[in-house]
């Protein structure tokens, strides 16, 4: 059994000069496709579970999903809840095997933030699980706008939570279909001179692929965030796979024309970070 904590697979990775994906599952056959990817990359993979995925498929039957594929691993698997915005889910989440939490109460002021946090924080510890906070705001494309993240406010974020990871807002945007943006990497700097925990990279699909890279090698970014990049990759498969015999109907049939495609995507994503 492979099944690990974030703080299992982040702290190798600070001190080894890499990131880990964090990749953003929506159902079984991406997430069963990610961990074939990180088999065959030999490294290790956080399976996250975010809104989408849980407004279709509770957390108590994620939990049992990710947890299955752990135990048939050769590699750490993280069982990750991405953007828990309540004391409750992240609780429901911990309670369905979850073995990190990440809570989100980056659109609140710092004071209540960092409670907030702690809170989720202390939960998961007293469980031997880990959590992931967010100070700043990543936001969304073509949505909310973007708060990027105070370097002062992130070292009293840090210190005051005990979190273990930390999202930043360094010019990441959620659902970025395009790389044509990129990392602010003089406020990265800056963030990692005051702080020295392992830092994550939301909406991390809208990042150049050579930036990934290189920061993973050279900071202290130590987990990108990668969902839309994936969703992509899993709908093209899927279009294909349809549009291949349209007498075909058997959805299973259908589903299993997009692994190997899915593998594929994950592997690129995976190559990038491991240093």
């Amino acid at each position: 059994m492979t099944l690990a904590t974030l703080a299992q697979v982040l702290q190798p990775a600070l001190k080894g000069g890499y990131a880990v994906g964090g990749l953003v599952t929506l159902g079984w056959e991406d997430m069963r496709a990610f961990v074939a990817a990180a088999e065959a990359e030999n490294c290790a993979v956080i399976l996250q579970a975010g809104p989408g995925c849980r407004a279709h498929t509770p957390l108590p039957v994620l939990g049992k999903m990710f947890r299955h594929l752990a135990e048939g691993a050769s590699v750490p698997v993280v069982a990750h809840l991405d953007h828990g915005y309540t004391y409750d889910e992240c609780s429901e989440a911990l309670d369905s095997g979850f073995t990190s939490l990440m809570f989100d109460g980056s659109r609140t002021a710092l004071k209540q933030n960092i409670a907030d946090t702690l809170k989720i924080a202390e939960m998961a510890h007293s469980a031997g699980i880990s959590c992931e906070g967010e100070i700043g705001f990543v936001g969304y494309s073509n949505g909310e706008q973007s708060a990027g993240t105070d370097p002062e406010e992130a070292a009293i974020f840090a210190r005051e939570t005990g979190v273990d990871g930390m999202a930043i807002s360094v010019g990441n945007v959620h659902l970025q279909e395009n790389k044509e943006g990129g990392l602010d990497e003089a406020r990265i700097a800056a963030i990692q001179a005051l702080t020295d925990v392992p830092l994550v990279i939301h909406g991390g699909s809208g990042v150049p692929v050579e930036q990934r890279a290189r920061l993973a090698k050279s900071t202290n970014i130590c987990k990108y965030n990668i969902g839309t990049e994936l969703r992509m990759a899993f709908g093209a498969a899927m279009r294909a796979a349809v549009n291949s015999d349209p007498d075909r109907f058997d959805r299973v049939t259908i589903l299993k024309d997009t692994h190997d495609p899915m593998v594929t995507a994950a592997r690129r994503v995976l190559q990038a970070l491991k240093g």
